[in-house]
């Protein structure tokens, strides 16, 4: 098999959740401990920091694992899920898996794993966990892929755990409370390592409160630490951070949103720094300048895309890939914020999401052009039209993403605002659709 023959196997042998939602969930950590021992319990052989939450848990995680590089560790970072190209999910020092180890992965070992009939998901993690060994990292960024509890990266015994926060997400599988969904995602406090929680809710702070002085574990809350003490805009771009331990932090990432996650990151980095051996070593050296070069090129470090991510200038187009209420609560202030001739704005969501309540903090001013991504779950731009209406929001139906991008873009002048998003697909599909169209120029 080549490369896409054996992503399509992959696709096909475990479905991918972000393809048909629920139904590829495989709750409990069989067979990820399975296929973790078949390959010789290869998280154990470097160090690890795990971070979970419902939104912010990508943009922490490359960040952290682009100040880590630039403090000269070799540095694993597992992140879900993936926007073009499935190697996007498993990098080293920002370089991503090369295709024949995927290929030799599946060819080596499906003859082990398939009759496990392990999810897409836990296939993956074993792979990034091999891979990491194999490339004999010193450290790993893992991010959770669903919850915490049962997630099959909860194996692992981190030096820190993150906890970003908790917003309404994934509900059949976490619970439909923010007290069950806190509940899966407090699961990967381990006994007596430090967790940073990022935000909390009269609901979720005493669940994560409990859970962390029933594991013995140190707790930091970033909300009551204050690392960022005050934000300004840069003029080329990014937000400039004034904190309290750090000095100045320009940080290359626009979103607003952002501001809370640096807040957690910093406290993440605080509790690192504060970790010694028995012997009164540093587990970690994170100088200052590495701190500094990992915020400011977080982009260029780790290949993180789609975070407010600048498409192009004339006319201004971001796309960006929140996808839930707690996103959208920060990205549609910022939206409203925008100084421009004419707002458009094309979107999609998938089906099982809380769409009524994303649809009604969007800008009324805005012309839609609702699209549907190229997945199973992606909802009808028709239905989208007519539940969008309800909220005042006014556009057209086009049947791809690509379609409603280009429509959006004929319209409008250099002086005009396009916003791409809604759900990480429609942002996979537009940056997918962009790359082929650079590639044929």
């Amino acid at each position: 098999m080549n490369y896409q023959q054996t992503i399509d196997y992959l696709f096909n042998v475990a479905p991918l959740f972000q393809h048909i939602g629920k139904d590829a969930y495989k709750e409990g950590l069989s067979n990820t401990i399975a296929l973790d021992n078949h390959f010789g319990n290869p998280h154990r052989k470097y160090l690890t920091i795990h971070v979970a939450g419902t939104n912010g848990k990508g943009s922490c995680s490359h960040t952290l694992a682009a100040i880590l590089q630039s403090a000269g560790y070799k540095v694993g970072l597992y992140t879900s899920p993936h926007l073009v190209d499935f190697r996007e999910r498993i990098r080293v020092n920002g370089k991503m898996i090369g295709k024949q180890k995927v290929i030799d992965f599946v060819k080596n070992e499906r003859a082990f794993f398939e009759p496990l009939q392990p999810s897409f998901f836990e296939l993956a993690t074993a792979m990034a966990f091999k891979h990491f060994a194999d490339e004999e990292v010193d450290i790993a960024v893992v991010e959770v892929g669903l919850g915490g509890r049962l997630d099959c990266t909860n194996i692992i015994h981190p030096l820190v755990s993150v906890i970003t926060n908790i917003s309404y997400d994934h509900t059949q599988m976490l619970g439909d409370t923010l007290e069950k969904i806190a509940v899966e995602k407090a699961g990967i406090i381990k006994s007596g390592v430090p967790v940073v929680v990022g935000e909390t809710l009269k609901e979720t702070r005493p669940v994560f409160i409990n859970k962390a002085e029933e594991m013995g574990s140190p707790i930091r809350l970033a909300e009551e630490s204050r690392e960022v003490l005050d934000t300004k805009p840069n003029s080329n771009g990014g937000i400039d951070y004034i904190t309290e331990h750090f000095g100045v932090v320009h940080g290359e990432l626009e979103g607003i949103y952002q501001i809370k996650n640096t807040n957690t990151i910093l406290c993440t980095i605080h509790e690192l720094q504060a970790l010694h051996t028995p012997a009164g070593q540093p587990v970690l050296n994170i100088p200052q300048k590495a701190i500094e070069k990992g915020f400011s090129q977080v982009t260029r470090l780790t290949g993180l895309m789609g975070r407010w991510q600048v498409i192009d200038r004339k006319p201004l187009t971001v796309c960006d890939a929140g996808h839930n209420i707690g996103g959208f609560e920060y990205i549609s202030r910022q939206l409203h914020n925008v100084e421009c001739r004419k707002m458009r704005i094309v979107f999609g969501m998938v089906s099982d999401k809380d769409i009524s309540a994303v649809l009604n903090v969007l800008p009324r001013h805005a012309t839609y052009y609702f699209c549907s991504a190229s997945v199973k779950r992606a909802l009808d731009s028709n239905i989208m039209r007519e539940r969008a209406s309800a909220f005042g929001l006014q556009g057209k139906a086009y049947g791809k993403v690509s379609d409603a991008y280009e429509a959006a873009l004929k319209a409008s002048s250099d002086d005009d605002f396009i916003y791409v998003g809604g759900s990480c697909f429609v942002v996979a599909d537009l940056l997918t659709f962009l790359g082929q169209k650079k590639v044929k120029k």
